[in-house]
């Protein structure tokens, strides 16, 4: 079985040996070679360079025998597309080049039929991707889901307490739903373009569906989900994680998605239990402890491998994206405990 046949197999809750392992956002200043490759170029300029983002989602497979490998990209590439460019700010965080405030400027925004062609660099990268993996892994596409796109185009960028958006949501429900039809006719035609490039599935991250109160979640967020999934084609395998959403996990599985990625806060058995056999889950190890030392992260790992034994359909991962100063020998420990594990 190739690594791509057993992260596929595992996504349609199969029983496996052992669960399939990739690490979300795999790449980053983690890696030597990936920051000798951004003292070259910067992150956008890699993004948009097809060749350089097939070598950063390339490289952590060539030192972790890990089953899939996902796109090197970021989820602001649908607000660039639409019209709303974004940059990095030199203290940190995202900055938006303008802030959403008028129903005027939603109107202004791109149709969605302008995204494939605006963002032809994703599609090409995917192309260059599958054809140097030939099949050995699986090839993951991603993007962030209306609501949490949402939050940056309001906000102007990063936010600490989410006031605009909340703010819009609550007072202007008409505007707030026009903003999000576009997106979700932008993400449709986006996904629907990564999986013709050759993207074995798809994660929708909801990085900010927590911070919206629980009985908002549906209006807010979980129904834009649901029509995207319905749009692609029937079966095909889509991730969605949500971040702070635990309450809202039986909902989520009911979207249409063949996976749901879990955060480090949930006990992951627990959730295997409650969640319907044909829904599959993926984590959730805390990525802090990849900033310890082998010898806990082997030990947490185990921990989390046994409480899964005997369940069908686990992808294992962290509990949300690797960090900056996660140790190379962790991972490495993280990676050998998994693939040995039977």
């Amino acid at each position: 079985m190739t690594s791509r046949e057993r992260f596929l197999a595992a996504a349609a809750c199969s029983p496996l040996d052992r669960p399939p392992l990739w690490v979300m956002r795999q790449a980053g200043r983690y890696l030597p070679e990936y920051r000798a490759l951004k003292a070259k170029s910067s992150f956008l300029e890699m993004v948009r360079t097809p060749a350089l983002a097939a070598e950063v989602t390339l490289q952590p497979l060539r030192r972790f025998a890990l089953d899939a490998a996902i796109l090197f990209s970021d989820i602001l590439v649908i607000p660039e597309a639409l019209g709303q460019p974004y940059h990095f700010r030199e203290q940190g965080g995202i900055a938006m080049e303008y802030r959403l405030e008028t129903r005027a400027q939603i109107d202004a925004l791109a149709p969605a039929d302008a995204v494939p062609e605006h963002l032809h660099y994703v599609r090409d990268t995917l192309a260059l991707l599958k054809t140097q993996l030939a099949g050995s892994h699986a090839l993951l596409g991603f993007g962030g889901s209306p609501w949490t796109l949402a939050t940056y185009m309001v906000e102007g960028g990063s936010s600490d307490d989410f006031e605009r958006i909340k703010h819009f949501f609550y007072t202007d429900r008409v505007t707030f739903d026009a903003l999000l039809e576009k997106l979700t006719a932008a993400l449709i035609a986006y996904f629907k373009m990564q999986i013709a490039a050759g993207a074995d599935a798809i994660q929708i991250f909801d990085s900010w569906g927590g911070i919206i109160a629980g009985p908002d979640y549906e209006a807010a967020s979980l129904q834009w989900i649901r029509r995207i999934i319905a749009a692609l084609p029937p079966a095909f395998p889509v991730i969605l994680y949500a971040k702070g959403t635990a309450s809202h996990l039986t909902d989520q599985a009911f979207t249409g998605a063949r996976v749901l990625s879990v955060d480090w806060t949930c006990d992951l058995s627990i959730v295997r239990r409650t969640l319907p056999a044909n829904v599959a889950v993926q984590g959730n190890l805390d990525p802090v402890l990849l900033n310890t030392t082998p010898e806990i992260v082997r030990h947490e790992t185990l921990r989390l491998l046994e409480s899964m034994r005997g369940t069908a359909g686990h992808i294992f991962n962290l509990g949300h994206g690797i960090m900056p100063h996660a140790k190379i020998e962790c991972m490495q420990a993280l990676v050998d405990t998994v693939t040995t594990w039977r």
